[in-house]
């Protein structure tokens, strides 16, 4: 009895369908990025010399590998940090040409002269956790926008709107022009009582 042949299985267009199926596997996959913290550079400005910057008009803030927050050397609770840094930036302890008139701290004359001098530094060590680094970053730029929120309303009490709330309005590309424009001003005379004067250190390098 004969043998019957199998039959024979067309593998031309194997190689079609594996291209159609790389090209489909790469228009529809996607491709994860890191997100990082929003955050707008400072304009670039021609300096001979650097400014002269009083020790008392920065506040030290440092994170150590044991995920502890010391200001001033001091072991601080993360939850008390946006008051501490309020107190800082808000103290207007400056006299003559320095004064604050808008100020309502304490004006202690060892604290920071004015919103324009204050700046507070930020140092971690590289074993900081990435979760206490983000949480202190949001406490000490929501003690900014606590005082923007303050003077905002102060400066324009019959807008109804908080300084963050104006700013996401302005923000938005849904907004029209002729808001943004009413709106800017308000927000860049603000920002100037209030400038964000946060400086990051190079992180410390883990001990041995």
């Amino acid at each position: 009895m004969a043998k019957r042949s199998a039959p024979e299985v067309n593998a031309g267009s194997m190689a079609d369908i594996a291209f159609l199926l790389l090209i489909f596997f790469l228009v529809t996959t996607t491709i994860e990025t890191d997100s990082g913290i929003n955050r707008k550079l400072p304009p670039m400005e021609d300096q001979v010399d650097p400014p002269i910057i009083r020790e008392k008009n920065i506040l030290p803030v440092v994170i150590n590998k044991n995920n502890q927050l010391l200001v001033e050397e001091e072991l601080v609770d993360i939850k008390d940090l946006r008051q501490v840094a309020i107190d800082f930036l808000d103290n207007g302890g400056g006299q003559g040409e320095e004064a604050c008139d808008y100020c309502q701290g304490k004006r202690s004359p060892a604290s920071s002269d004015n919103p324009d001098k204050a700046i507070i530094s930020l140092k971690n060590d590289r074993e900081t956790s990435y979760k206490i680094y983000i949480a202190v970053q949001n406490e000490l730029v929501a003690a900014y926008n606590d005082l923007r929120d303050r003077e905002f309303k102060r400066l324009n009490p019959n807008l109804g709107l908080s300084y963050v709330e104006a700013e996401k309005r302005a923000d938005d590309p849904r907004t029209s022009i002729e808001e943004v424009e009413r709106l800017q001003p308000k927000l860049d005379a603000v920002k100037a009582l209030f400038p964000q004067k946060l400086s990051e250190a190079e992180p410390s390098k883990p001990s041995n």
